[in-house]
């Protein structure tokens, strides 16, 4: 039982319309269900077997908005040559199905020059079903931002966030430019601690309207400011929130329908996607995006064929390669990353989406190569889950660059 909100609602006031015979509460809904967890900021604090269950079912426990797609799917044929790669982790003997069991994967999926070179599924779940993205949401709202900037709703990465949000003028985020917030150098002051219920990425969840103000707004705006704009790398999650306010506002649409009509309908994707929002109908612009792991892929192909979907140019040219390269750099994290961008990971030869738990896209530009992973780690803040991600992305892509190119054997 999903809860939907129409993608051609304007009114702020009646945002929280709900279609059609699933028009339900969704928190009677999983009260309804057992098997489902409880949403919004307890999904933050799932245990490892409400994981696998709540991320494959996010659309039926929150209510969400549906990214409608078109009418023509973009074809991934199966290479006739799959990939198979063995590697030693930690003095063990890995391979692709040793790694997917011990590491909770739900699904992984290669792709080399548009072809599947390996294609496998894990924790009960199958090619048609969808799984949450967390942060990976987060790569998702930048590519909006450069869909907006392409079509004139936004002037430029430098232009000020008040411009656009005037409910923040005089807060923390005074003076933050569209770059500073994508490049999470906002300056605000945050707390992004998942365990701890009373962080502010938790709180943001469950933010309550104040004085007619949507609650993310609202919550964001109240918060202090830590550093000067632009003076440190700080991740967080209510920049990214704040972001796709940013697109909802200068757009003039919801993110969803925005993200339907440039990208999800005329790239053909395979299947619709959703995406969680607030009580406000806000979408969670750090999150609750909702896809299958093949449109995963496909979104890296897409940023893989240099932001063109139809045939028209959705993102600037400059603004994704300035995208997609360093503005931050840094020691490198758990899983290889030296450096950010605008919402996207900065590797040496790669950049990538990244989401709590073990969610990621990988683009590698030079050797045409896509790697999209969904993941239900038990412990998702110990080192040693992404440190074994790292290692097995290395294995893939080793693999997939080996691989001599030739034919497809079947289109999907």
């Amino acid at each position: 039982m999903k809860r939907y909100i129409a993608n051609n609602e304007r009114n702020p006031a009646r945002r929280e319309t709900m279609r059609g015979v699933e028009n339900m509460n969704a928190t009677a809904a999983a009260s309804e269900d057992a098997a489902l967890p409880r949403g919004g900021a307890a999904m933050l604090r799932w245990t490892p077997d409400q994981q696998i269950v709540g991320c494959r079912n996010r659309e039926k426990i929150d209510p969400v908005r549906a990214i409608g797609r078109g009418p023509h799917v973009y074809a991934l044929p199966a290479a006739l040559n799959q990939i198979s790669p063995h590697w030693s982790w930690r003095g063990q003997a890995m391979d692709v199905d040793r790694h997917i069991e011990a590491q909770r994967v739900s699904g992984v999926i290669v792709l080399r020059d548009r072809q599947v070179l390996l294609e496998r599924y894990g924790l009960g779940r199958t090619e048609n079903d969808r799984w949450t993205s967390y942060s990976v949401g987060k790569s998702v709202t930048s590519i909006l931002i450069g869909a907006a900037i392409q079509d004139g709703y936004i002037k430029s990465m430098n232009a000020p966030l008040t411009d656009y949000i005037h409910e923040l003028k005089s807060s923390a985020y005074d003076g933050v430019t569209v770059r500073q917030l994508l490049t999470m150098t906002s300056g605000v002051k945050w707390n992004e601690d998942y365990t701890d219920p009373n962080s502010d990425d938790a709180l943001l969840l469950s933010a309550p309207f104040i004085d007619g103000v949507d609650p993310g707004i609202a919550y964001m705006r109240r918060l202090p400011r830590a550093d000067q704009p632009g003076a440190k790398f700080d991740y967080k999650t209510g920049d990214s929130h704040i972001a796709g306010v940013l697109v909802s506002k200068a757009v003039g649409k919801s993110m969803s329908e925005y993200l339907s009509v440039k990208l999800w309908r005329p790239f053909g994707m395979e299947t619709d996607a959703f995406w969680a929002v607030d009580s406000a109908g806000q979408e969670l612009g750090g999150g609750g995006f909702i896809a299958t792991l093949r449109d995963y892929a496909r979104i890296g192909q897409f940023m893989l064929g240099c932001g063109k979907a139809g045939g028209v140019q959705v993102l600037p040219r400059e603004w994704l390669a300035d995208a997609t390269r360093p503005h931050i750099t840094f020691s490198p994290t758990n899983k290889g990353a030296t450096g950010y961008g605008y919402h996207w990971w900065i590797y040496r030869e790669a950049y990538a989406a990244l989401g709590h738990c073990g969610q990621a896209i990988f683009v590698y530009p030079k050797d045409k190569v896509v790697i999209a992973i969904n993941s239900a780690w038990p412990e998702p803040n110990l080192p040693e889950y992404g440190q074994a991600q790292a290692a097995f992305v290395e294995a893939l892509h080793a693999s997939a660059v080996a691989q001599p190119r030739g034919p497809a054997r079947i289109s999907w």
